[in-house]
C-alpha cells in the first residue's frame, strides 16, 4: 500500500523477530490467543484512509437519520427484541476490502458493518507490542482521529463504563473463557476494570441482575454486551439454564443488542456511495441479474460469516425459502496487493468507531486488519499459509 515502507519492512523482517514477538505476545495471558496473527501489518497512507472514512461518514449520515430506526425495525427478529433500547450505538465497525479501481489504483469497498464491539482492547496491546519488535514509522499509528494510547484508553473506559461504578459493569458473553477472542476480554478487564461474565452465571432476582465478584454477590447495572443470539441459540442445549436477556431488566446496555441487527447487512441496500457495492434485498429483486458471477449471496444474520455463497447460481437463489432474510450484493474483488515473501496477500480493514454520550455522531478511533491468500478472509481459506491472519493498519498521521 505504501511501496517504500513495504519494501523496507519486508527486507528487514526475520523469522526470529516474529517468533520473539509472538512469544512476548502470548506471555501476558498464556493460551488466550487461538487465532493466527500475521507477520506483517498493513501500511495505509492518508489518502486511502480518507476514502474509508468518507464511506463510513456516509453510512453514519444514514444511521443518524431520524427515520433510521423505523427503516430497520424489521431487521430485529421478534423473539430476539430486547427492551430499553438506547438512542445510539456506542460501538460500531465498518469492514473494507482493498480492491483495484479501473485505473489500477487501490480503493476501499465496504463488505460488512456491525453495531457490535469487536477487538477494542486487543487492538491496543497487539500493535503497541508489534512496534517494539519491528520498524514502524513514527508518523504511522493504529489510532485514528488524533488519538494516542492514553487518550484512547481513557475514552474506551468512558464509553464502556460511563458513570456506573466499575464493579457494577460487566462484560457479558457466552462461555467467555472458551471464546477464541478471550484475549480481548482479559485486556478489556485490565484496561477498564470490568469482569467477563458468562450468561449462565447471571443471578436474576425479579428485574435485577447480580454476579459474583471476588466471591461477593454484586449488582449488575451496566452490560458491555458480547452476546450474539445466533451463537446463543446454537449452544442453547449445551448451556442449560441461562438468563433470558430479552426480558425487561434493570440494566443499561452498551451497545444495546438491538443495534447488532440494525447496523448490519440489513442497512446495505439503503446506502449509495462509490465505495459501497450495490446491494439488494433478495425478496425485492424482480429479475435475477444475468451476470450472477459478479454477485455474492449472504444471509442477513449469521454467526462468523456462515452461509455466504460466493459462486451464486440461479438454482441457489430459487432454493431459498426465506428471501426476506437474504441479500444479493455486488461482489467485492479483493486485490492481491500486500507483497510477501511468496505470493501477495489480500487485506480487509475494519474501521472502529465509538459514540460517547453527548456526541452528535460517532467518531473513528482505532482499526484492525486481516490478511488472506485464499478466496475469502478467514481461517478456513488460509490453512498452511504464511503472512496471513489477524493484523492492524498503521495509518499515516
Amino acid at each position: 500500500m505504501v511501496p517504500g515502507i513495504r519494501k523496507a519492512f519486508n527486507e528487514s523482517f526475520t523469522e526470529q523477530q516474529y517468533e520473539a514477538f509472538l512469544k512476548d505476545l502470548h506471555s501476558k495471558y498464556p493460551g488466550a490467543i487461538e487465532f493466527r496473527l500475521s507477520e506483517t501489518p498493513v501500511f495505509v497512507d492518508k489518502e486511502f484512509a480518507a476514502k474509508m472514512i468518507d464511506a463510513c461518514e456516509h453510512i453514519i449520515d444514514v444511521i443518524t437519520d431520524p427515520d433510521y430506526k423505523k427503516m430497520t425495525d424489521a431487521a430485529i427478529p421478534p423473539n430476539e427484541y430486547v427492551p430499553n433500547e438506547t438512542d445510539r450505538c456506542e460501538m460500531l465497525c465498518f469492514d473494507f476490502g482493498i480492491c483495484w479501481n479501473e485505473d489500477k489504483q487501490p480503493e476501499p469497498r465496504l463488505v460488512e458493518m456491525q453495531g457490535f464491539p469487536t477487538l477494542f482492547g486487543f487492538q491496543v496491546y497487539y500493535p503497541d507490542l508489534f512496534r517494539e519488535y519491528f520498524p514502524i514509522p513514527e508518523n504511522y499509528s493504529q489510532y485514528l482521529n488524533g488519538h494516542t494510547h492514553d487518550s484512547y484508553l481513557k475514552l474506551l473506559k468512558e464509553v464502556i463504563v460511563d458513570d456506573v461504578p466499575v464493579e457494577n459493569t460487566i462484560l457479558l458473553e457466552i462461555k467467555p473463557h472458551e471464546q477464541k477472542t478471550r484475549i480481548d476480554f482479559y485486556l478489556t478487564q485490565e484496561y477498564t476494570g470490568i469482569q467477563p461474565v458468562c450468561i449462565t452465571d447471571l443471578i436474576q432476582e425479579g428485574k435485577d441482575l447480580y454476579y459474583l465478584r471476588d466471591g461477593k454477590k454484586t449488582a449488575v447495572k451496566r452490560i458491555y454486551n458480547r452476546v450474539i443470539f445466533d451463537e446463543l441459540l446454537a449452544k442453547k442445549e449445551a448451556l442449560g439454564k441461562y438468563c433470558d436477556i430479552t426480558q425487561h431488566l434493570n440494566v443499561q446496555w452498551v451497545p444495546h443488542p438491538n443495534w447488532f441487527y440494525r447496523i448490519s447487512k440489513y442497512t446495505l441496500p439503503f446506502l449509495n456511495h462509490p465505495y459501497v457495492p450495490t446491494t439488494y434485498f433478495l425478496n425485492e429483486i424482480k429479475q435475477i441479474p444475468s451476470d450472477l458471477e459478479n454477485y455474492v449471496l449472504k444471509p442477513l444474520f449469521s454467526f462468523a460469516g456462515q452461509g455466504v455463497l460466493i459462486d451464486v447460481t440461479k438454482e441457489d437463489i430459487e432454493k431459498i425459502n426465506d428471501p426476506h432474510n437474504w441479500i444479493l450484493q455486488r461482489k467485492v474483488e479483493y486485490a492481491a496487493i500486500i507483497e510477501t515473501p511468496d505470493e501477495p496477500a489480500k487485506a480487509e480493514i475494519r474501521i472502529m468507531y465509538v459514540w460517547k454520550k453527548g456526541w452528535d455522531r460517532p467518531q473513528p478511533v482505532i482499526n484492525l486488519a486481516r490478511l488472506s491468500k485464499g478466496k475469502m478472509i478467514g481461517v478456513n481459506y488460509n490453512k498452511n499459509k504464511q503472512w496471513v491472519g489477524g493484523s492492524t493498519c498503521f495509518i499515516e498521521r
